[in-house]
């Protein structure tokens, strides 16, 4: 019997909160099951990757608890806040963490810091992209062969039918700094002149002072009409917006892959996004070597607006780009190769006798 003890924020399955991390963990778990795992869940309750006194002691004491030559997922935002936790369970427990996001890349000098200390105690790390993975080394040194890439799948989906004029965009993030909707705005108020909608679907809880001012920028630019935000939806409910929708955009100032890339190229539906983290990894090629989607630098409304012009102005280019994409389609990995990538590292951690030497 093959046991994996998971540790997860405790806000997994909020309806109010979904983020591609979630999924992610959520389809693992559920993948490592239907292999013959016994994936014992652990929701650990706090405000990660800035827990309280509370909930690291909770933390521990389930950790303390694990016997001997247990082996233990770690979801990253977790990890990266306990390295002293983690550190006196490195030699009893098989620890491997997967980071969705490096968190010293936002948190500043104190939490790379800790980030670093709490690596370094796992046997294995894994992480969603070969961005992420040369991330990881640049920034904490850690050796290349320490870290597995299993990159996020994407499951089958019905072919959005698209519109002549390609004049419907979506754009399917939190509504948060990171995710660049103020660059979004400016661009858009950069192209009043063309006919467009916008639908945003995420999360307007996590920023509520970001949400005021972008949705002030919109009405500075008397655009505001034009743009619906709808708010957090269940990942399982999306399906409707993609359907109603031609063009992907996300504006992201940061990302590790950008599932929202894969899941738009999977209804055939072409993507605008930055040029940033694991964002060109995700959007790939055609099997002709096409890009079914367009780059622009990240925090350039300039650009983006461009961008945007030139999708609603050539009906050539709209027609190009939406055959790279369906073209993309079959090409794009499953979940079944996310979870034999994180099976086989569990399987060589529960070999593991103890963590590394100099940790």
């Amino acid at each position: 019997m093959r046991t994996v003890h998971c540790v997860l924020p405790n806000d997994i399955d909020d309806p109010a909160r979904p983020s591609g991390g979630n999924i992610y963990d959520r389809r693992l778990i559920r993948g490592l099951t239907a292999l013959g795992w016994t994936v014992i869940e652990h929701a650990v309750v706090g405000d990660w990757p800035d827990p309280g006194t509370a909930a690291r002691q909770e933390l521990a004491a389930r950790l303390a608890a694990l016997p001997s030559g247990a082996v233990v997922l770690l979801d990253g935002l977790v990890a990266s806040a306990v390295p002293e936790i983690l550190a006196r369970e490195a030699d009893r427990l098989r620890l491997v963490i997967l980071v969705h996001m490096p968190v010293g890349d936002a948190g500043g000098p104190v939490a790379r810091a800790r980030e670093a200390e709490a690596l370094q105690t796992a046997v294995a790390v894994m992480t969603v992209s070969r961005w992420s993975r040369d991330r990881l080394v640049e920034l904490y040194g850690l050796p290349p062969e320490r870290i597995h890439i299993a990159a996020p799948g994407t499951d089958p989906a019905p072919l959005a039918a698209g519109t002549r004029s390609g004049r419907r965009l979506l754009c399917v993030a939190a509504v948060a700094v990171h995710k660049g909707h103020d660059v979004l705005m400016r661009a858009l108020s950069l192209t009043p002149d063309r006919r467009w909608s916008c639908v945003c679907v995420g999360t307007t809880e996590r920023e509520p002072a970001f949400v005021t001012s972008v949705r002030a920028e919109a009405a500075r630019s008397r655009i505001a009409g034009r743009i619906r935000f709808v708010g957090a939806v269940p990942h399982a409910s999306l399906r409707p917006y993609y359907a109603r929708s031609d063009l992907l955009v996300l504006p992201s100032r940061g990302e590790t892959y950008a599932l929202v890339v894969s899941e738009a190229l999977a209804h055939g539906i072409p993507v605008l996004a930055t040029a940033v983290g694991g964002v060109p990894e995700a959007l790939g090629y055609a099997p002709d070597g096409r890009r079914p989607g367009i780059l622009v630098p990240p925090d350039d409304p300039v650009a983006l607006a461009e961008a945007l012009r030139r999708w609603l102005e050539e009906p050539t280019l709209r027609a190009d780009l939406r055959d790279a994409a369906r073209q993309r389609r079959p090409t794009l990995p499953g979940w079944a190769s996310t979870v034999q990538a994180c099976d086989a590292v569990l399987t060589r951690a529960a070999q593991t006798v103890r963590v590394p030497t100099g940790r």
